[in-house]
């Protein structure tokens, strides 16, 4: 099990890296993880290795990334792919449903990682994004905090998390 959950690390850094959301670092360090598990590649073992300075080649990176990924049987995602996103979306979904990052939290980084012009699969948490901005607007307005209308949304990003991974959806939630 420590090797697969190694491999899932890795290939989830991978991911969120071709969409700027991890860093070199994250990655070699995933990697490292993955050999400290016993799960092991020739290339795996050069990707550990590479330089996470910020003025390193990231070409180096993305050489060896691709090459152990393909080795271990992984997806390696184009910088800026439509795939990477669409995959990136469902890796912060799954985290919002282990409760290891707030709805608030995903529909911010859709907005500002995957943009309106990414993947239309990032569309409803975007638009939720919003709904967030008009609830928290009433704040600066001097009104009170609308925490009902707050743990709405929270709910509505919940399901569109369900969703994106192929659980329930809001109408069986």
């Amino acid at each position: 099990m420590l090797g697969h959950d190694a491999l899932t690390r890795l290939q989830e850094a991978a991911v969120l890296w071709s969409v700027g959301e991890a860093t070199p670092a994250d990655v070699i360090e995933a990697a490292c993880d993955c050999l400290v598990a016993d799960v092991d590649s020739p290339s795996l073992r050069i990707l550990a290795g590479v330089s996470s300075a910020p003025s390193s080649d990231s070409e180096q990176l993305r050489r060896w990334l691709e090459d152990a990924l393909g080795e271990l049987s992984l997806t390696y995602y184009r910088k800026g792919s439509r795939e990477g996103e669409d995959e990136a979306v469902r890796i912060m979904a799954r985290r919002v449903l282990a409760r290891t990052i707030t709805p608030r939290y995903l529909t911010s980084w859709a907005y500002l990682c995957i943009t309106t012009e990414g993947t239309p699969l990032a569309g409803e948490l975007i638009n939720l994004d919003n709904t967030y901005e008009c609830v928290e607007a009433g704040v600066h307005d001097g009104q009170e905090y609308p925490t009902a209308a707050a743990a709405k949304v929270d709910a509505d990003v919940i399901a569109e998390a369900r969703r994106l991974v192929g659980g329930r959806t809001a109408e069986n939630a």
